[in-house]
């Protein structure tokens, strides 16, 4: 009745594909699953059958939608997390950046140390020199 197709972790479990297809993947494996589940005559007339062989059928179609959905709601679960750092990320991130600021900080701090240091030997010029004068005077 439906077509044999490879078990869906085969189709879906393939983490060489970029994520782009592995959604249509994720999506056709959910529509293959679901097309056998819609509610056509043949599919109300078996589910309606007593024949065991029937019943088995519409609870593997119905089983094989589901097992497609979760795996469809696992990619976007696992898209959400990417968008999401974590924690440990976040703070690796901020780390890095105060690590920056600080750098920063300690450069303009030795050149403020660098321009002190010269007014220093300037004024150090200057009161020499005026002694020198006072001294002659």
């Amino acid at each position: 009745m439906a077509q044999q197709q490879p078990p869906l972790d085969q189709q879906l479990d393939q983490s060489a594909q970029p994520p782009i297809e592995d959604m249509v993947s994720c999506v056709t494996a959910l529509e293959a699953a679901l097309l056998p589940c819609l509610p056509a005559r043949e599919l109300q007339a078996i589910d309606r059958s007593p024949h065991p062989s029937h019943q088995i059928d519409v609870e593997r179609h119905a089983r094989d939608f589901m097992e497609a959905a979760k795996k469809l709601q696992l990619y976007f679960n696992s898209l959400q997390r990417e968008d999401k750092p974590t924690k440990s990320e976040l703070l690796r991130k901020e780390i890095s950046m105060m690590e920056e600021e600080l750098k920063t900080k300690n450069e303009l701090i030795e050149k403020h140390e660098r321009l002190i240091q010269g007014w220093k030997k300037e004024l150090k010029d200057q009161l020499d020199k005026h002694n020198t004068e006072l001294e002659r005077v």
